[in-house]
């Protein structure tokens, strides 16, 4: 194995910033949520995300919108829904490597949190 000083070694931009997104806290739920069960109302992704706070959820999806991640669609005169853009979609096997790796390395007795 090389040796690479600190003064070589640079975390790419492009995987900082994806882990930014995908690190915070409840944004990879949020993205489950709406690749497994397609287009959802707030109230319908906050029930499935249920420690989630309501004020948290909002942010969230606004920061997931401001990312091309997901977007907002009016669902009739008062309610809108979420669903994920091409981009979003495009997380799907990211997530599905998060599965694999969940399956493999996390106990289910301690996986509740």
């Amino acid at each position: 194995m090389t040796n690479i000083s600190n003064e070589e070694f640079k975390i790419c931009p492009k995987f900082s910033k994806t882990f930014s997104i995908l690190g915070r806290k409840w944004n990879g739920l949020i993205i489950e949520v709406l690749l497994k069960e397609g287009p959802q109302r707030f109230k319908d992704i906050a029930l499935k995300v249920s420690k989630c706070s309501d004020r948290v959820l909002v942010e969230r999806l606004k920061e997931l919108e401001n990312e091309n991640i997901v977007k907002k669609i009016a669902f009739d005169s008062c309610h809108n829904m979420y669903q994920l853009t091409e981009r979003g979609k495009d997380l799907k096997i990211v997530m599905e490597a998060i599965h694999l790796w969940a399956d493999k390395w996390c106990n289910a007795d301690n996986a509740k949190s």
